[in-house]
C-alpha cells in the first residue's frame, strides 16, 4: 500500500500542476496564452516523442507516431503556430489522429512545471499538499441521498486514493445500506485511482473476491489483476439492485468501474456511452510550460479480454444525460413495488412511479 501511495500522489500532482488551463477553462477564467518560439516548439516535440517511445503502451504505435510527426515537422505544419495553446491543441489533435488514444494529451500551463526527480516517496509537503486536496474535494463524494422510495444516490466525481478515502467510503456505503436499490452518479467523474474502483465494488459483491479488471504495465511487462475485498469497513450492499449513469464525459477509471459492473452484470447502465479512454498512464514534463499524459498502461477486462478504448462504455438504457437520474429512479421504483406485499406501501409506490413518468414526460418536451 506505501508503494500505492506514493504512486498515487504524484499522479494527483502531476495532473493538478500541469492541466490548470484546463480546470480554469471550465470555472471560465482562462488563463494567459504565451507565445511560443520555434526552439521551443522543436524542444516540445522532440520531448514527446522520447517519451511515448520510451513509456507508451504500444510502442509499435509510438513509433508509427514519430513517422507521422517527423513528416508534419518536414511540412512545417508548426512554424506558423505561435500561440501556446493553439500548439499543445494541435499536437493533441496529431497524436490522436494516430494513437486514437484519448488519454494522449499535450496540456499548457501558463505557470512553469516544476522538475520532478525521480524518487520512491513524495516529501511531506506532498503529502501534506495531498491530503489537504483530497478532503476539500471529500475524497470525490459530492452528495449522497436518499431519494423518494428509499432509492439510494451517490453522486461520485472521482475514484481518489483508496486508503485514505476508506473511511468516508464506509461511511457513504453505510448511510445507503438500508435502501431498496442504489443508485451511482458517475456523469460528471473523470476518473482516477483503480484502487478505489475496486473498494467500492467490493460493498456490492459478496466474501468471494470477484476479478474486476486488469491493468497491463510497459514497464517491466508485467499485469497488475484487481479484485473485489472479501472485507469492507462498512456495510456491504447485499445483492439489491445497482444503477449507474454515465455520460460522454464519464471518463477512464470511472469508465472501468461503470464496464466492470456491466460485465458482471452487477448493475445497469443509464445514460449515454461514456468518453472512451482506457489506457491509464502519467504526466511527463516536456518543458517549462509544457507536459504530456502518456498511458503507460492498458485495461483487459477479465470477462471480454478487451477494453473501451476509443469506443467508450454502452448503457443499457440508452438516454441522454438529462433524464438519465429520472430514468433509474423510475426503473428502480418499478422493481421495488413488483416486490412490495404491504398494499399501502405499494400504493405510494405506485402514485410516486407516476409523478416520475410525469416529470420525465416534462422533461422530453423541453
Amino acid at each position: 500500500m506505501k508503494k500505492q501511495l506514493s504512486l498515487s500522489i504524484f499522479m494527483i500532482l502531476g495532473l493538478l500542476s500541469v492541466p490548470l488551463s484546463a480546470l480554469a477553462q471550465q470555472r471560465g477564467n482562462e488563463p494567459p496564452d504565451m507565445n511560443v518560439d520555434a526552439k521551443t516548439r522543436t524542444e516540445v516535440i522532440e520531448s514527446a516523442l522520447k517519451n511515448l517511445n520510451h513509456s507508451y503502451v504500444f510502442p509499435e504505435v509510438a513509433k508509427k507516431i514519430e513517422t507521422d510527426m517527423r513528416g508534419r515537422l518536414q511540412n512545417k505544419e508548426y512554424d506558423t503556430i505561435t500561440s501556446a495553446r493553439a500548439f499543445a491543441d494541435k499536437l493533441t489533435a496529431d497524436l490522436q489522429s494516430v494513437s486514437r488514444d484519448k488519454h494522449m494529451r499535450v496540456r499548457y500551463s501558463f505557470e512553469a512545471i516544476p522538475v520532478r526527480q525521480k524518487r520512491d516517496e513524495p516529501t511531506a509537503q506532498e503529502k501534506e499538499d495531498y491530503r489537504r486536496y483530497l478532503n476539500r474535494i471529500n475524497y470525490g463524494f459530492e452528495k449522497i441521498e436518499r431519494l423518494p422510495g428509499n432509492i439510494g444516490y451517490i453522486d461520485f466525481r472521482g475514484f481518489t486514493d483508496a486508503e485514505m478515502g476508506a473511511e468516508t467510503v464506509a461511511s457513504a456505503m453505510n448511510f445507503v445500506a438500508n435502501t431498496d436499490a442504489l443508485i451511482f452518479d458517475v456523469r460528471q467523474n473523470g476518473g482516477g485511482n483503480p484502487e478505489m474502483v475496486a473498494l467500492i465494488s467490493s460493498y456490492l459483491f459478496g466474501e468471494k473476491p470477484v476479478h474486476l479488471n486488469s491493468l497491463y504495465w510497459r514497464d517491466g511487462n508485467r499485469t497488475e489483476d484487481f479484485f473485489t475485498k472479501s472485507i469492507v469497513s462498512g456495510k456491504k450492499y447485499g445483492e439489491k439492485d445497482v444503477y449507474v449513469l454515465t455520460s460522454s464525459r464519464t471518463f477512464s477509471a470511472a469508465e472501468e468501474f461503470t464496464n466492470n459492473l456491466k460485465a458482471l452484470k452487477r448493475a445497469t447502465i443509464v445514460g449515454e456511452t461514456t468518453g472512451g479512454g482506457a489506457n491509464p498512464g502519467g504526466m511527463f514534463r516536456l518543458s517549462e510550460h509544457f507536459g504530456i499524459f502518456v498511458p503507460t498502461g492498458r485495461a483487459i477486462n477479465p470477462i471480454t479480454k478487451t477494453n473501451w478504448e476509443g469506443t467508450g462504455v454502452k448503457p443499457d438504457v440508452e438516454v441522454p444525460k438529462e433524464l438519465a437520474l429520472k430514468t433509474a429512479h423510475l426503473m428502480a421504483l418499478n422493481k421495488v413495488v413488483e416486490k412490495t406485499k404491504e398494499e399501502n406501501l405499494k400504493g405510494a409506490l405506485k402514485q410516486l412511479i407516476e409523478q416520475t413518468q410525469k416529470e420525465i414526460d416534462e422533461i422530453k418536451k423541453k
